[in-house]
C-alpha cells in the first residue's frame, strides 16, 4: 500500500502541483484518509519516502554495477552514469521548483543528492584515468561536466515534446560523453 500511496503521490503532483491535499489524495486512491494516515501522517513524509527509496535504489544498483565483475571498466562507468530511479519522472523541474518553495527542506536533500560528486564515479574515473582508459584531466572537473549533462534529463518538458524517453536521453547523453560525437568508424 505505501507504494501504491507514493505512486498517486506522484501522480497528484504530475496533474495538479505539489498544492493538492491529503483529501485529495484519498480521494485519487479511492481510499478513505483515515487508511491514509495509517501509513503516511503527512506529505512530507510520503515526500520523504519517495525521496529516501528512489536515491537508496540507485545507490544499489550503483552497488550492484561496481561489483560485477563481468564488466569492464568503461561498462560500469556507462552503467552507473546511466541508473534512472524508480520513480524518474517525480524528478523534473516543474516538481523540483514547486518543492523548492514549498518543501525547502525535501528540495535541499534532492538537490545535494543530484549535484554531489557521486562518489563511485570518481573512483571509477580516477581508476580509469590510472590505468589509461579515460583522458588525464582533472576528475572534479569531469565529474562535473557529466553530473551537470546526465542531470539535464530533469528538463522532462523537452524531452516529451521531441518524443525522446528519459532513458533514450540518458543513454544517448552517456554516450556522447564517454565515445564524443565522431562515430567510431571516423576516428583517427
Amino acid at each position: 500500500m505505501r507504494n501504491r500511496i507514493m505512486t498517486a503521490f506522484i501522480e497528484e503532483i504530475e496533474n495538479n502541483g505539489m498544492k493538492f491535499t491529503m483529501d485529495d489524495l484519498a480521494r485519487r486512491l479511492r481510499i478513505s484518509k483515515r487508511t491514509l494516515y495509517e501509513h503516511f501522517s503527512s506529505k512530507v513524509e510520503i515526500l520523504d519516502a519517495i525521496i529516501d527509496q528512489t536515491f537508496a535504489e540507485m545507490n544499489e544498483i550503483t552497488e550492484q554495477i561496481i561489483q560485477d565483475e563481468e564488466f569492464t571498466l568503461i561498462e560500469k562507468i556507462k552503467g552507473v552514469m546511466n541508473v534512472l530511479p524508480k520513480h524518474w519522472e517525480f524528478y523534473d523541474l516543474r516538481t523540483l521548483e514547486q518543492m523548492k518553495r514549498h518543501f525547502p527542506e525535501q528540495w535541499a536533500k534532492v538537490d545535494a543528492e543530484l549535484k554531489d560528486d557521486w562518489a563511485a564515479l570518481r573512483l571509477l574515473l580516477e581508476q580509469g584515468i590510472r590505468e589509461g582508459e579515460i583522458i588525464d584531466m582533472n576528475v572534479s572537473l569531469l565529474l562535473k561536466i557529466l553530473i551537470d549533462a546526465t542531470n539535464s534529463i530533469l528538463d522532462q518538458r523537452f524531452y516529451r515534446d521531441n518524443q525522446i524517453t528519459v532513458s533514450e536521453a540518458l543513454s544517448s547523453i552517456v554516450d556522447v560523453l564517454l565515445y564524443g560525437l565522431i562515430p567510431e568508424n571516423k576516428r583517427r
